[in-house]
């Protein structure tokens, strides 16, 4: 049986051990921040220097040691890329990609937010990538939510990147957005399993909006 995350326990205590070492991290993040915004018109800076301010702490604190990050800007509309995947290492993008929203959440922009079994509704906050099976989507990947009271039952949920046929070019141009999912961050066919399989085993995907509530008690972006 799969065992149940501890992070959101732990994560105060973990914090507050690497608090003087997350400073001098987080200014190496400037000259890649940098390069990685040169790759893509897309991706405000802001939300980019976000995410790393979480992978900085989540790298402090022990719980990756990837070095790929996933960026979700759900203030975007469904109808332009707003999914980013990041190789830190390298300070090099790998995919820039649609990316769906739950139908409880919005039409083409995502409005409501929740971790709430049954809402249909995506989740904001901080995700570790977990274990790749195949289900009701084919290919998906599991995501444990890492913030308590904000996404941390993502597993629960069953909210998973998974590939899906409302992700695409053509749905925009026929809908004006993409279709909607139960709250997963569903990406193309095309591209999911290639995408999945970079982000696999304990990755960082940080998924934004500008909710402020989220943004002022977020351990991770301390």
């Amino acid at each position: 049986m799969k065992k149940t995350i501890k992070y959101p326990v732990m994560l105060a205590s973990l914090l507050v051990i690497a608090a003087s070492a997350v400073s001098s991290y987080a200014d190496m993040s400037t000259k890649p921040a940098t390069q990685l915004l040169a790759q893509t018109d897309n991706l405000d800076a802001a939300v980019l220097n976000k995410a790393l301010t979480a992978f900085n702490n989540a790298v402090e604190a022990g719980i990756t040691d990837s070095q790929i990050l996933t960026v979700i800007d759900y203030s975007k509309a469904s109808s332009e890329p707003r999914l980013w995947v990041f190789d830190l290492a390298e300070s090099k993008l790998l995919f820039e990609e649609l990316v769906a929203h739950g139908r409880g959440s919005g039409d083409n922009y995502a409005k409501e937010f929740s971790n709430t079994p049954e809402s249909y509704q995506t989740s904001l906050g901080v995700f570790i990538t977990d274990e790749t099976y195949q289900g009701g989507n084919g290919y998906s990947l599991r995501l444990d939510g890492l913030e308590e009271g904000i996404n941390h039952l993502a597993r629960e949920r069953a909210i998973v990147i998974h590939g899906a046929n409302y992700v695409n070019e053509s749905y925009v141009d026929k809908n004006g957005r993409l279709g909607r999912s139960h709250g997963c961050p569903a990406v193309g066919l095309d591209v999911n399993k290639e995408l999945i399989n970079t982000i696999k085993g304990g990755s960082l995907v940080f998924a934004y909006y500008p909710d402020e509530d989220w943004l002022k008690k977020s351990e991770f972006l301390l």
